[in-house]
C-alpha cells in the first residue's frame, strides 16, 4: 500500500505569479490545458498500490479547489482529500502535522511532491529503487549547471551507493551539479527525524520565553519544519538519504513565464503520455503546428493558425486569420479577427481587439546548454520592468490595432493606447 502528499503552499506563496494568482490559486493554474496539480496527480494514480492522495497546504478551502478535488476523485477512482494547515508550517511541518492521516492503514511508504514542479515523474522507477534500497528518504536528483546550481537545493552523493553525503539548499558557492527536484519518496520511519526538530524547535522557543512567562503550552513557531535546511542537510551523510537520478523533464514553476515553459514540456511529454490531447490538423479546422492543446467548448477559426506550444481553454473563441503561438489563452478569453498573440499568457475572460498585437519576450533556458534550466529571476532591474512575456489578467480589454509588448496587464483594465515594457495598473 502507497500514499502520496502533494505540498500546495498557500495564498502568501507564488507571489512571482501575479496577477494570475489573483483569480485561482496557483496548484489549479492551467498548464497545458488541465489544473498544474492534475499532472501530479495523475501521476502518482498509474503507481500500483496507490491508495490515496493527500493535498497539504493553508488555502482556504474554497469552492474551485473543492470542485477540483471533486472532479479529480471521480476520474482517477481514489480518495483524494485537502488537509489545511492552521498556520504555514513549512515543507516538512505538514507533514509531521497530519501524521497520524499519512501513516494511517500502513503504508509501504509515501511520495511527498511539490505542487510547484514539472517534471515527467518517474515515480515508479524511484519505487523499484526504494524497493531496492529501503532507506528512509529517497530525493529525485537531476543535473544542472554550475551557475543555475546555486539556486536550487545540490546534492552531494557516492557515485556508487548514491548516498547523499552532503546537502546545502541555494549555496553560494559552487556545492555539486545534482540539485533536488522536490519529488520525493519517504519511508514511515522519515517522520522520526521531523519529530525530533519538532522537539527541539519547542525546546528553543522555550529558552526564547520571557522570564517569567508560562511556557506549558506548546511554542507557536515548534511546527515549522523546513525539509531541506531542517532535516536533509543535517542528516545527510549518516546512511539515512538517498538520490534517484533522473534524465527527463524537469523545471521549477515559480513565475508565469516558467509556467508557460511548463506548458511547452507537459504539451511535448502528450506525445508519449495523452496523444488524445493534442490537437490534429483536420480539413476544414485551423493549421496546427507543432503541439497545440485545444478544449473541446472552444471555438476556432479555420484560417487560424496555432502552435507550437500553444493551451487554449474552455469557451474560448479564436477569430479569423488570429497567428498564435507559444501562448496560454484561460477560460473564456476573445481573440478577435487578425490578431497576433506571442509568448503571452491571455487571462479569463479578456478580449483583444482586431488587428492587435500582443507579444512578450521569452526566457527559456539556453538550449545549446543540456542542464540548463528555467531561471526564475526577478522581473525588476534597477527599477525598470526586464523584458519578459506579456500577461494579461483577468477581463483586459485590448483595443482594435494596438500594440503590447513586455508587459503585464492588472485585471479589469481596458486599454486606449499601445504600451511597451510597463505594468499597466
Amino acid at each position: 500500500m502507497l500514499k502520496a502528499v502533494i505540498l500546495i503552499g498557500g495564498p502568501q506563496k507564488g507571489t512571482r505569479f501575479r496577477p494570475l494568482s489573483f483569480e485561482v490559486p496557483k496548484p489549479l493554474f492551467p498548464v497545458a490545458g488541465v489544473p498544474m496539480i492534475q499532472h501530479h496527480i495523475e501521476a502518482c494514480a498509474q503507481v500500483p498500490g496507490m491508495q490515496e492522495i493527500l493535498l497539504i497546504g493553508f488555502y482556504q478551502p474554497d469552492e474551485p479547489l473543492t470542485r477540483f478535488l471533486e472532479a479529480a476523485q471521480q476520474e482517477f477512482n481514489l480518495p483524494i482529500r485537502y488537509l489545511q494547515e492552521f498556520v504555514p508550517l513549512g515543507t516538512g511541518g505538514g507533514l509531521y502535522h497530519f501524521r497520524d492521516q499519512i501513516l494511517a492503514g500502513g503504508p509501504e511508504a509515501f511520495f511527498v511532491l511539490n505542487a510547484d514542479v514539472c517534471s515527467d515523474f518517474p515515480l515508479s522507477a524511484m519505487l523499484d529503487a526504494y524497493r531496492h534500497q529501503p532507506h528512509p528518504f529517497l530525493l529525485l536528483g537531476t543535473t544542472a549547471n554550475r551557475t543555475q546550481s546555486l539556486n536550487y537545493g545540490c546534492i552531494v552523493e557516492n557515485p556508487q551507493t548514491h548516498e547523499v553525503l552532503h546537502y546545502v539548499e541555494k549555496p553560494s558557492t559552487f556545492v555539486s551539479d545534482v540539485i533536488n527536484c522536490g519529488i520525493y519518496l519517504f519511508s514511515p520511519e522519515a517522520l522520526k527525524p521531523l519529530r525530533d526538530v519538532f522537539q527541539r524547535n519547542q525546546q528553543d522557543g522555550q529558552l526564547c520565553l520571557p522570564l517569567g512567562e508560562d511556557s506549558s503550552g506548546l511554542w507557536p513557531g515548534a511546527g515549522t519544519i523546513r525539509l531541506e535546511q531542517d532535516v536533509f542537510s543535517a542528516l545527510a551523510g549518516q546512511g539515512q538519504i538517498y538520490v534517484h537520478l533522473t534524465d527527463g523533464i524537469w523545471s521549477q514553476i515559480k513565475s508565469a513565464g516558467s509556467a508557460l515553459y511548463a506548458s511547452r514540456l507537459y504539451l511535448g511529454q502528450y506525445q508519449l503520455t495523452h496523444p488524445e490531447r493534442l490537437a490534429k490538423h483536420a480539413p476544414g479546422g485551423p493549421r496546427i503546428r507543432g503541439n497545440v492543446y485545444i478544449h473541446p467548448t472552444a471555438k476556432v477559426a479555420p484560417s487560424a493558425v496555432l502552435g507550437p506550444n500553444v493551451s487554449i481553454g474552455e469557451g474560448v473563441t479564436v477569430g479569423e486569420g488570429v497567428r498564435l503561438r507559444e501562448s496560454i489563452v484561460l477560460h473564456g478569453a476573445m481573440l478577435q479577427e487578425h490578431t497576433c498573440v506571442l509568448h503571452t499568457i491571455v487571462g479569463w475572460g479578456s478580449t483583444v481587439g482586431r488587428w492587435a498585437r500582443v507579444e512578450g519576450t521569452p526566457n527559456d533556458p539556453n538550449p545549446n546548454d543540456p542542464r540548463a534550466h528555467m531561471d526564475s529571476e526577478s522581473l525588476f532591474k534597477d527599477g525598470k520592468l526586464l523584458p519578459a512575456i506579456t500577461i494579461l489578467g483577468c477581463r483586459v480589454r485590448i483595443p482594435a490595432e494596438v500594440l503590447i509588448l513586455n508587459s503585464i496587464v492588472l485585471p479589469h483594465k481596458e486599454l486606449s493606447r499601445s504600451f511597451t515594457n510597463q505594468i499597466i495598473l
